[in-house]
């Protein structure tokens, strides 16, 4: 007998109390939550997977916290959605998620913070309340290098990408075979039982969008995987840690659904979405659904003639906007700054993020035939946007020396210094 109909909502990405350039929009974040609980309600969903990066941190805020666990508390209390299964990213702290999972249990909660010592620890049946089972997760969490490998000595980068990529590959196929493992020990009652795979992980062929909010350290070729890497076995995979919605290599049932809210102004006017997966049977049926803005953010560009309609148009909305500014034009850093506060006075705009294009392209320009930005140092470059904005004798002194502790912070800590940076 085929399983009953069953409905999955996936998503990821939460990112609870990430901070917006000294703005905490906690308001943004509890605002998600409620349409989130709103949504499983009137879809009528019965499992809720959450793919990594709960929260920005390892160390969020006791009111961050408080903003997680009323949630899973106010779900449990509707009583409609069955189980909720979550784990860990790269931005969670592995034993701050599993610490109180024991407890979350309770409320058909299943936590996944850390990678387990057998595949079978990361394989889940869920069962309907009369106990037929109705769903195998794979809740594979963020696998960090430690799960994977050890190092090599006088390995190549090349020979530890290779050796990284396999390991996630032989997790996958172990989990894999666990779960068909535990599919064909319930006999007849596992035929067409869906099996789920859940990951945060960067897909080869996927794609980031600049200043959204994804950490180029996480998303470089030592992190990347090819579809190949989900066995077939997978009906569907649950996929986190890239912001924008997608498939991953044009296979419909292997995809991010991306963060449900904006992450940086790269993302402003992207239409955000979680992915409602129905089942009958093993065959999924996946539709996305958009998430409403919470918290409007604009990326404007251009001089004072560019400018001034577009943050009138934005006035008029009468409603609160984060925005980042790319001045284009010629007024120097301080007439700027005052031109831009005429414009925003007395209205909702919230500048964010100011950069005055104009005067960092001057800054870099090459001041001899031939000379790459590539040879220029880092106090090359700080000496010139000194120069550029016009920096008092007196004021240089203090901003040299604030300047070379940081850098010598940066090179004791092992951090490259590209003259870029």
């Amino acid at each position: 007998m085929p399983p009953a109909a069953l409905t999955l909502l996936h998503t990821s990405d939460w990112h609870l109390g990430r901070a917006f350039h000294g703005r905490r929009p906690e308001a943004m974040f509890a605002a998600f939550l409620d349409w989130l609980l709103d949504t499983l309600a009137a879809q009528e969903v019965d499992v809720l997977l959450v793919a990594g990066d709960v929260f920005d941190t390892q160390t969020p805020t006791p009111r961050v916290q408080a903003l997680y666990y009323r949630f899973l508390a106010r779900l449990a209390a509707q009583g409609r959605c069955r189980h909720v299964v979550i784990t860990a990213g790269n931005h969670d702290s592995p034993a701050f998620l599993d610490a109180p999972q024991h407890v979350l249990a309770a409320l058909n909660v299943h936590v996944v913070g850390a990678a387990k010592e057998t595949p079978e620890q990361e394989v889940l049946t869920l069962r309907a309340p009369d106990g037929t089972p109705e769903l195998i997760v794979c809740a594979v969490p963020y696998l960090h290098e430690r799960d994977l490998r050890r190092a090599q000595p006088d390995e190549s980068t090349a020979d530890k990408e290779r050796r990284l990529a396999e390991g996630i590959h032989a997790h996958y196929a172990a989990v894999a075979h666990a779960a068909q493992a535990q599919r064909a020990a319930l006999g007849a009652a596992g035929d067409e039982l869906p099996i789920v795979a859940m990951g945060h992980l960067f897909a080869a062929g996927a794609s980031t969008v600049e200043g959204d909010g994804v950490r180029s350290l996480y998303v470089g070729s030592l992190a990347q995987v090819g579809a190949d890497t989900f066995a077939d076995a997978f009906d569907y995979v649950a996929l986190g840690h890239l912001h924008r919605a997608q498939c991953v290599a044009g296979k419909a049932h292997i995809r991010y659904s991306g963060a449900p809210q904006v992450m940086g102004f790269g993302e402003a006017g992207q239409e955000k979405s979680v992915c409602l997966v129905r089942w009958q049977g093993r065959t999924p049926d996946v539709q996305t659904l958009p998430v409403p803005c919470f918290q409007p953010m604009a990326r404007l560009q251009g001089d004072e003639a560019a400018l001034a309609p577009e943050l009138a148009r934005l006035a008029a909305r009468d409603a609160p906007v984060w925005l980042e500014i790319r001045y284009t034009g010629t007024l120097a850093p301080a007439e700027m700054q005052h031109w831009l506060h005429e414009q925003t006075a007395g209205s909702a705009l919230d500048i964010l993020r100011l950069h005055h294009q104009g005067l960092a392209e001057r800054a870099l320009a090459p001041e001899a035939e031939g000379e790459a930005l590539e040879s220029l140092t880092p106090e090359n470059v700080f000496e010139r946007l000194l120069a550029t904005h016009a920096i008092a004798d007196d004021e240089r002194e203090t901003l040299w020396r604030s300047y070379r502790e940081l850098l010598d912070e940066l090179r004791t800590a092992g951090m490259d210094m590209p003259c870029a940076s």
